[in-house]
Order: C-alpha cells, then sequence, then structure tokens
C-alpha cells in the first residue's frame, strides 16, 4: 500500500489514514489509488468488522482534488485531445465512495480538520462522523467551476435537505464544525485534542458490536431513501430474517436472559 494512505487493521478493526499532511491530504492519483484499494481492501476482508477513515495532521481531514497535480494533466489533455484527466471520477471517486457505502461493516470518519470537495465527499459517505471543533467543511465544487461528485448530490441533500444543499453547492463556503453539526452533517462533536481518541473509540466500539445486524441497518437506510413504505417493509422483513438467524442475535439474547454483556462473534 502506497504510504500516501496507510492502512492497518487489529481487532477487527481497519484503520485508513490519509497521509499527506504537508498537502492538506489533496488527493492526487497515488492518493487515489491507495485509498481505493485500502477501502476496497477493508470492504472484502471477512475479519474487519468496522472501518475508521481519517488522516494525518490537524489542518485538513482531505480538501478534495489535488489542483496542482490536476492542471497539469489538463494541459496534457488539452494538448492531446483527450479528456484521460476527468476519468479520475468513474475510476477513482466513485469506486471510494462506493465501497464507503455498500460495505457490509460500519465505516467512522474521523474529521480532523477541514473537509472539501471529494474529502467532503468521503466524510459524508460514512455511517457517522466524529469532528473535531476545528474543523470545516465545504463543497468547493463550484468555485473552481466543477459540479459535485464523490456522492455529495445524492448523500448531502439526504443530510441536510434539498434547499440548504443547493445553497452550500451553488454558494460554496466554509462551514464551521459548530454550524455543521446543527445542520446534522457531523454526528459527534469534539475538542480537537481529543478526536483521535473519541474517533477510535466510537470505531472499536462499532468493531466489537453484532456486524450482522450493522450492515443490515446500513441496507435498509439506503434502501428507504427512494423506496416506497410498503417496499421498506418488505425489505425490513427481509433483513430481521437474516439478522435473526445470525450467530450475533442468539448471544445476545442469551446474554440479555443472563444479564452480562455480550461477545459477540460479526456473523
Amino acid at each position: 500500500m502506497a504510504d500516501t494512505v496507510l492502512y492497518e487493521v487489529s481487532d477487527g478493526l481497519a484503520t485508513i489514514t490519509l497521509n499527506r499532511p504537508e498537502a492538506m491530504n489533496a488527493m492526487n492519483i497515488e492518493a487515489k489509488v491507495a485509498l481505493r484499494d485500502a477501502v476496497e481492501s477493508a470492504a472484502a476482508d471477512p475479519a474487519v468488522r468496522a472501518v475508521l477513515l481519517t488522516a494525518a495532521g490537524d489542518r485538513a481531514f482531505c480538501v478534495g482534488q489535488d489542483l496542482k497535480e490536476h492542471v497539469g494533466l489538463l494541459m496534457t489533455d488539452k494538448e492531446s485531445g483527450t479528456q484521460v484527466t476527468m476519468n479520475t471520477v468513474r475510476d477513482h471517486y466513485n469506486p471510494i465512495v462506493r465501497a464507503l457505502t455498500g460495505m457490509r461493516k460500519p465505516v467512522v470518519a474521523g474529521v480532523n480538520g477541514v473537509a472539501a470537495g471529494a474529502g467532503l465527499g468521503f466524510a459524508l459517505a460514512a455511517d457517522y462522523r466524529v469532528v473535531a471543533d476545528t474543523a470545516a467543511f465545504n463543497t468547493s465544487f463550484a468555485g473552481v467551476a466543477l459540479t459535485a461528485d464523490s456522492g455529495v448530490s445524492w448523500t448531502l441533500p439526504r443530510l441536510i435537505g434539498a434547499s440548504r444543499a443547493a445553497d452550500l453547492l451553488l454558494f460554496p463556503r466554509s462551514l464551521g464544525a459548530k454550524e455543521a453539526y446543527e445542520l446534522g452533517i457531523v454526528n459527534k462533536l469534539v475538542p480537537a485534542d481529543s478526536l483521535a481518541e473519541e474517533a477510535a473509540k466510537v470505531a472499536r466500539k462499532l468493531a466489537e458490536g453484532p456486524t450482522v445486524a450493522y450492515a443490515a441497518l446500513k441496507e435498509s437506510l439506503a434502501y428507504g431513501a427512494d423506496h416506497s413504505l410498503a417496499e421498506a417493509l418488505e425489505k425490513e422483513d427481509e433483513l430481521q430474517t437474516r439478522a435473526g438467524a445470525s450467530e450475533d442475535h442468539t448471544i445476545a439474547v442469551q446474554a440479555f436472559i443472563a444479564k452480562e454483556k455480550p461477545k459477540y462473534l460479526g456473523r
């Protein structure tokens, strides 16, 4: 794994760390490939029961596309008469977001600083966001004459509503952590100096929890977002049957009767 992204698995928790702090964790090609590979590895690994996506440094979670690299690639495209550079959405950002949202295990984003553009998209693709009180969010796309990518057109309006999402996309601005919390973007707001500890604590708790049930919850929330109540009820029946057949459900019931804390196996 390239050192632009660090990947570690310990006791069921995969920690993925964006590691270009000197560039505010901007995404150059190397970092995009490494992040895609790391997220897909975590999704496919049965030993991984939860994922923590975070970043090195204290200035930025990820400011999105590395524009210094990007402008050079655009000039190369112009000279060659191609549009290869913009394939990064299809080749990198889309697979990353699909893996984050679609993996059958919970994903926590530990947002330590600025999350902008694709960086915002990655944070919103997580199931739970633990955010430093010094962090900030910015759509930024229109500011460089681009439209939304990395799933933001889907995730942002579902979190804060279509009207507020349109405002932030049409008129990009820095959204402080407190305002983001009030809008519903942030799940847990913590002091900056305790971000690493608090994010790891949340992710570790999920890694020790009922993995099959978490997978079903992710699927039901995504399904319910664009289906009718009748269809959602049918999906709940299907998913509850699956969760009820899991070993974790039996463990949970037995522990409840015995008045003990359940020790889940993740299956």
